[in-house]
């Protein structure tokens, strides 16, 4: 894949990031943390890139405060998250509960390695290169049936990488009642 090119710019008062890519339209979009992002095909003129952001500064401006009003309440919502360290250990020892179902599926047949991040978008990722299965620190202040449904989701994509129907049938098989662990997850 080609390397993107990535400019700071602004337009009609707001500051965005421009990445070129190969894309049909103008994307704009307004992040969790209110950073406004913009991608566009080479072909486009910068100019006419800063117009269409110029044109929607009002769209994004509003979505700006919207964006910081939920993470106002969010952060009001969230109990204190623990320390990372503390994430960390709590997170290995669920996953260690769990290893023993998933073994014969993990890379070299080894427990993987555990990470706990700071992710707002996801609460847990599989990489299938290095072994490792990463949680969002956040996770763990969730209801346990919740934090064991994200575990054995993760888990799963060392045997399906995807959101197949054979995957799902996996955690359906390890998990029955995945569904209802999944909605607790989705009230926060």
């Amino acid at each position: 894949m080609a390397t993107q090119k990535v400019q700071q710019r602004t337009a009609g008062g707001v500051q965005y990031t421009l990445t070129r890519r190969r894309v049909r339209n103008i994307n704009l979009r307004v992040r969790a943390d209110g950073s406004v992002a913009a991608s566009a095909s080479a072909r486009v003129p910068v100019a006419y890139v800063d117009a269409f952001v110029a044109a929607r500064a009002d769209w994004v401006r509003n979505a700006q405060a919207r964006a910081a009003a939920r993470r106002e309440r969010e952060a009001a919502e969230l109990p204190e998250l623990p320390p990372k360290a503390e994430a960390l250990a709590h997170m290995q020892a669920l996953c260690r509960a769990y290893y023993p179902q998933f073994a014969a599926t993990c890379p070299g047949s080894r427990m993987p390695k555990i990470a706990v991040r700071d992710m707002n978008t996801r609460w847990g990722s599989c990489s299938l290169r290095t072994g490792t299965l990463a949680f969002a620190r956040r996770l763990c202040v969730m209801p346990l049936a919740a934090q064991e449904y994200v575990v054995v989701h993760e888990f799963c994509h060392f045997a399906h990488p995807n959101h197949s129907a054979a995957f799902w049938a996996a955690v359906g098989r390890v998990m029955p009642d995945y569904r209802e662990r999944e909605k607790l997850l989705k009230m926060r």
